[in-house]
C-alpha cells in the first residue's frame, strides 16, 4: 500500500472528524445525521493514521509530496 496522503491532507481530515465530534458531544447533530457523519469521521481518522485513501486511486489523485 504506497501513501498517497500529504500533510495537510491529513491534518484537514482530522480537523474536521474533530469538528463532527464536538458537534456530536454537544448535540448540534443527532439521530441519522450524527451516524452518517460518525462514521465519515472515523473514516477520516483512519485513512489519515495510514496516510492512504482508497478513494484516490480511481482518480490518480495524490497529495504525498515526493522526495526529489
Amino acid at each position: 500500500m504506497k501513501k498517497n496522503m500529504g500533510s495537510t491532507d491529513k491534518i484537514i481530515r482530522i480537523i474536521i472528524a474533530l469538528v463532527i465530534g464536538v458537534l456530536y458531544f454537544t448535540k448540534v447533530i443527532e439521530g441519522t445525521t450524527a451516524l452518517v457523519l460518525g462514521v465519515l469521521a472515523i473514516i477520516f481518522l483512519l485513512t489519515s493514521f495510514i496516510s492512504f485513501c482508497p478513494l484516490y486511486l480511481p482518480f490518480g489523485i495524490n497529495t504525498n509530496k515526493k522526495p526529489k
